[in-house]
C-alpha cells in the first residue's frame, strides 16, 4: 500500500495530498474507477456538481471495502447555486446524490464576481461547517483579491484554494499569499492538459530519474507542497501515478522546471470574467 502524505488544514482536518479527479468521467463507469482507484491505494475522491457524476462517486465509495471514513471526499458549489438559500439547497442535492451523510470538503466552484454572490455562498458554507456537514470548507479559482474579500466580510479564510496551476502557469504570487495565509494550494490540470508531453526539460528528467513525463510534473506538485488531482480511468495510469514517493527532484531539477513557466500559461478560463453557466 502506497503511503500518500497528508496535509494538515487550518481547521485541524488533514487530507491526503494525492487523490483523482473524476471530471468529464461518466456515472456508467465511474463506480468501477472509484473502486481501482481505492483498491490501488488512493483514499481521496474530488468531484462536483456540474460534473454530473456525484451518483457514481458515491456508488464506487459503497461498493467499495474502504470505509467511508477513511475516504476524503470534495464536492463543489455551482456558478448557478450562489446565495445563502440557494447554496444550501445545492448542498443538500449533492449530498443526496452521493448518498452521504457528510463531505470532506465543499468547495464554491468559481467566484463569479460579476454576480457577485461567492460572499452570501460562503456564509452558507461556513454554517454548514459548524453543523458538521462539510468538515472543511474551500474555494476553487479564486485571485488574491476574491480571497481577501472573503477575509474582510466574514473573518474566515477558505482552508484550501483549488486553481489551474501547471508548470507552464505556475501561480507564484497566489501561492505566496496562500503560504501568508496558510491556505493549502490545490492544482487543477496538474499536467498542462497534455500540452507539457512533449517540452525537452521534462524528457531530459524523465530519463535521469527513469521515470514518466507525467510522474516528473507530479512529483513537482507533491514537492511544492501542493494537493494535486490527476484524473485517469486507466488502472495502470492510476498506478502510476501513485508512485511520487521513491524519488526526489533535486535543487537543479527544481529550478529547470521553475523556467518552464509562463506569463500566459492559463489554458482554462480567466476566474474575474468566467460565469457560464455549464463549464469546468
Amino acid at each position: 500500500m502506497i503511503n500518500i502524505p497528508e496535509l494538515t488544514f487550518h481547521d485541524g482536518h488533514t487530507a491526503p495530498q494525492l487523490g483523482f479527479g473524476v471530471w468529464q468521467i461518466d456515472n456508467d463507469i465511474l463506480p468501477g474507477v472509484v473502486s481501482t482507484a481505492l483498491d490501488l491505494g488512493y483514499r481521496s475522491v474530488d468531484t462536483a456538481a456540474v460534473y454530473e457524476n456525484e451518483r457514481g462517486v458515491g456508488q464506487g465509495l459503497r461498493e467499495s471495502d474502504v470505509p467511508r471514513e477513511d475516504v476524503f471526499v470534495t464536492t463543489k458549489v455551482w456558478n448557478t447555486d450562489h446565495g445563502h438559500e440557494a447554496t444550501r439547497r445545492a448542498f443538500e442535492a449533492s449530498l443526496k446524490r452521493l448518498d452521504l451523510d457528510y463531505v470532506d470538503l465543499y468547495l464554491i466552484h468559481w467566484p463569479v464576481p460579476k454576480i457577485n454572490q461567492y460572499v452570501q455562498a460562503w456564509e452558507t458554507m461556513i454554517q454548514l461547517r459548524d453543523e458538521g456537514l462539510a468538515r472543511s470548507i474551500g474555494v476553487c479559482n479564486f485571485n488574491i483579491n476574491h480571497l481577501q474579500t472573503l477575509l474582510d466580510q466574514t473573518g474566515v479564510l477558505p482552508v484550501v484554494n483549488q486553481v489551474e496551476l501547471h508548470l507552464q502557469f505556475q501561480q507564484q504570487a497566489l501561492r505566496d499569499f496562500h503560504h501568508e495565509n496558510n491556505i493549502v494550494t490545490e492544482a487543477w490540470s496538474p499536467l498542462g492538459q497534455g500540452l507539457l508531453w512533449q517540452h525537452p526539460t521534462l524528457h531530459e528528467l524523465a530519463s535521469k530519474h527513469d521515470r514518466s513525463v507525467a510522474q516528473i510534473m507530479l512529483r513537482w506538485h507533491i514537492q511544492l507542497g501542493n494537493m494535486v488531482i490527476p484524473k485517469s480511468v486507466t488502472p495502470s495510469r492510476l498506478a502510476e501515478n501513485l508512485q511520487l514517493f521513491d524519488f526526489e527532484l533535486d535543487d537543479n531539477d527544481m529550478a529547470k522546471l521553475l523556467a518552464m513557466d509562463q506569463p500566459d500559461g492559463r489554458t482554462g478560463p480567466d476566474p474575474e470574467l468566467f460565469r457560464l453557466p455549464k463549464q469546468s
